[in-house]
C-alpha cells in the first residue's frame, strides 16, 4: 500500500506540522475541516499543504516522517523551498481540479 509524508504550515507560514498518510487528499481533507478538535494541526491552524513525498510503502512514509520530526526547522524549510519556493497550498490544485 503506498504512503505520503506531508508537511502543512499555517497562512502565515510561522508554523510547520509534519504527518503521514496512506490517503493524502483525505488526509489534507481532514486538517483543512479541523476534523480533530484537540490535534496539534487544529490549534496552529495548519491547513496549507506545501511538501510531500510519494512512497510505494507506507511504512517508508512513516519513517521519513519520523526523520522530518527529528530534524531541525531549517531543514524543512529548504526541503519546502526545493519544490515549492513560494509556499503555494498545493491542495488548491485538487480544488481545481475537481470543479
Amino acid at each position: 500500500m503506498p504512503g505520503y509524508c506531508y508537511i502543512l504550515t499555517n497562512k502565515n507560514k510561522t508554523v510547520l506540522y509534519v504527518g503521514a498518510t496512506t490517503d493524502l487528499q483525505r488526509r489534507i481533507s481532514e486538517h483543512k475541516n479541523g476534523k480533530y478538535k484537540n490535534a496539534f494541526s487544529k490549534r496552529y491552524n495548519c491547513t496549507w499543504l506545501v511538501y510531500f513525498e510519494k512512497f510505494d510503502i507506507v511504512k517508508d512514509a512513516f519513517a521519513r516522517e519520523k526523520q522530518l520530526k527529528a530534524g531541525n526547522r531549517k531543514r524543512k524549510i529548504d526541503l519546502i523551498n526545493s519544490i515549492n519556493p513560494k509556499w503555494n497550498d498545493l491542495a488548491l490544485e485538487w480544488r481545481d481540479s475537481e470543479e
